[in-house]
């Protein structure tokens, strides 16, 4: 018993040593919160037990901070049932001495809480109208381009001028790229690799889905930008003389299937689940039925064990 008592107080001790250490350097701690809400209450934790000025200093522009060291459950109360913290305290209420990055600015909102918005210079845009980007998707101009990498997409950059196409017909490459049709049956813009390096293992091999056998990677890469359009793997090693999916070795967790009009086979992943489609998403078969986007087409094929590819975008009626 005295051993026990001599213990909790060499315990309070402590307590009360950091406390006043605490105290008396000014030290506060709290937790860190990315950002404010509308309701004024902080959201999305970042840290707990951190400074005011530790949160401060690290954080991004609309980082805050609150004083009280609650426990986890009181936490998970506050962001899932109580719309954030309370006794919220933003780490700045001005634009003053805020760096966003490239690209971007500091801005007061409409509720006067200063925030990093994307404003890039377009200045130096000379060409008009829609060009494609490098993510397969149409944007209304190059200065949309520089927005979007802004945002979300830092690796996002022009492909070509122009709408994206399905083909290469009136695609123009800049520099030395090549048009080059992918397996989705979208153009892209790709600079060709004309040399490779040696073969020094067997292993390398690929069968493509032509029916040639390619050294390496590298090669049936060269031969597709060659080509224009996407040959594909049908599956790893040499191709074999196969009369089915039988014949046909896969690995992991892809599964044959069979192409009726090439008499090939390949080696293909299967999708379990396929988000909602919209009514751009509509594809045209190689069956000629029509399938709510891409990904339901390759469950279906899937499901029967043969390839399909898509004709067109939309109904197979609208043609």
């Amino acid at each position: 018993m005295l051993r026990w008592l001599q213990l909790r107080r060499g315990a309070i001790a402590v307590l009360l040593w950091v406390a006043h250490f605490a105290e008396e350097h000014g030290v506060q701690a709290g937790h860190c919160w990315l950002q404010q809400g509308m309701n004024g209450r902080c959201q999305d934790l970042y840290m707990s037990r951190m400074s005011r000025e530790e949160c401060c200093r690290s954080g991004p522009v609309g980082t805050a901070w609150t004083e009280e060291e609650v426990p986890n459950n009181t936490l998970f109360w506050w962001s899932v049932f109580n719309g954030g913290a309370p006794n919220c305290i933003p780490c700045r209420e001005t634009c003053d001495n805020v760096d966003c990055g490239p690209g971007k600015r500091c801005k007061m909102n409409k509720r006067g809480k200063p925030r990093c918005v994307c404003v890039p210079d377009c200045s130096k845009v000379t060409r008009k109208g829609a060009v494609c980007g490098s993510d397969g998707k149409t944007y209304r101009n190059e200065c949309a381009i520089l927005r979007a990498r802004c945002k979300r997409h830092p690796d996002l950059s022009v492909q070509y001028l122009g709408k994206c196409r399905k083909t290469c017909d009136d695609v123009r490459c800049p520099g030395s790229s090549t048009c080059v049709v992918d397996m989705t049956n979208n153009a892209f813009c790709v600079t060709c690799n004309h040399v490779c390096p040696e073969v020094t293992s067997p292993q390398q091999y690929l069968c493509g889905n032509d029916g040639i056998v390619y050294a390496s990677a590298c090669q049936l890469r060269r031969a597709t930008c060659i080509l224009g359009r996407s040959i594909g793997v049908a599956y790893e090693g040499k191709c074999v003389d196969a009369h089915s999916c039988e014949d046909i070795q896969c690995h992991g967790v892809k599964k044959c299937l069979w192409d009726q009009k090439s008499g090939r086979g390949r080696c293909s992943t299967c999708e379990e689940n396929c988000p909602e489609g919209g009514p751009g998403d509509m594809v045209c078969a190689s069956d000629n039925i029509t399938y709510p986007s891409e990904c339901a087409m390759r469950q279906s094929a899937c499901s029967q064990g043969l390839v399909l590819e898509v004709k067109h975008s939309g109904s197979c009626n609208c043609l």
